[in-house]
């Protein structure tokens, strides 16, 4: 139970600090500042609730670390419930804030930082292009978490190079397609804006999750079966 409620408070606090950065001071920080906000937001949490859970706060982490036997089927789905729960619940109160402004607030109309493609994508990227880079993106996230959570790395400093990668991701991902590279993130914000998010969900559902067993599948070949990490040893994040 503790540890299903430290994934949901960290993937809160991932989903609050980074799509609340977007949304409410995107066009006064640029994607630079969105990216450290995600990076951040992540790094921060490595350190708060990863002695707990591991901090995945990440459907696909998650997918990876089982892909991994790093962490039991159950427990995993107990994670993937929790995550969801923590990053609709941060997309609900930001909502609430962000409608208090003059003038009022429309998700569906303003976005509402959801991921998506075609018309929905900043830079105008087909949903190929958004699909291929939430492969890669994700994969990127996924084995670094594996790698430096693993047995001969140093794990006390797993959160700085995660969290790190996180920005990088973001840094190459929002002009395509606002960076999910985390279903939970995605799924937050496409609840409240409706149509068109929901209409394009299964993207960032399908592609991070390929791109987790993509990267699963190579820590597997680079590393030793033999150095699985117990969620509690290891300050994992991602966003």
């Amino acid at each position: 139970m503790k540890r299903a409620l430290a994934e949901a408070l960290g993937t809160f606090v991932l989903v609050f600090g980074g799509v609340g950065a977007a949304v409410i001071a995107g066009d006064r920080i640029g994607f630079l500042g969105v990216a450290f906000a995600f990076g951040l937001s992540l790094l921060a949490m490595a350190y708060a609730v990863g002695p707990v859970s591991g901090c995945h706060i990440n459907p696909a982490v998650t997918l990876g670390l089982l892909a991994r036997g790093k962490i039991e089927l159950s427990e995993a789905a107990r994670y993937w419930i929790a995550q969801i729960a923590g990053a609709i619940v941060a997309a609900a109160l930001l909502l609430v804030i962000v409608k208090g402004k003059a003038g009022g607030y429309d998700a569906g109309e303003a976005g509402f930082g959801a991921n998506g493609y075609g018309d929905h994508s900043p830079g105008g990227y087909p949903w190929g292009s958004a699909f291929a880079i939430e492969v890669v993106l994700t994969g990127f996230l996924v084995f670094t978490v594996l790698a430096a959570t693993d047995r001969i790395a140093s794990v006390a400093f797993a959160g700085i190079p995660i969290g790190l990668v996180l920005v990088l991701i973001h840094l190459v991902g929002i002009p395509v397609d606002n960076t999910s590279v985390n279903p939970a993130r995605s799924i937050g914000p496409a609840l409240f804006v409706g149509g068109w998010a929901l209409e394009q969900l299964w993207l960032f559902i399908v592609a991070p999750l390929v791109g987790a067993l993509l990267a699963a599948g190579l820590h597997a070949l680079l590393f030793s079966s033999e150095v699985a990490v117990a969620p509690e040893e290891s300050a994992v994040a991602a966003g």
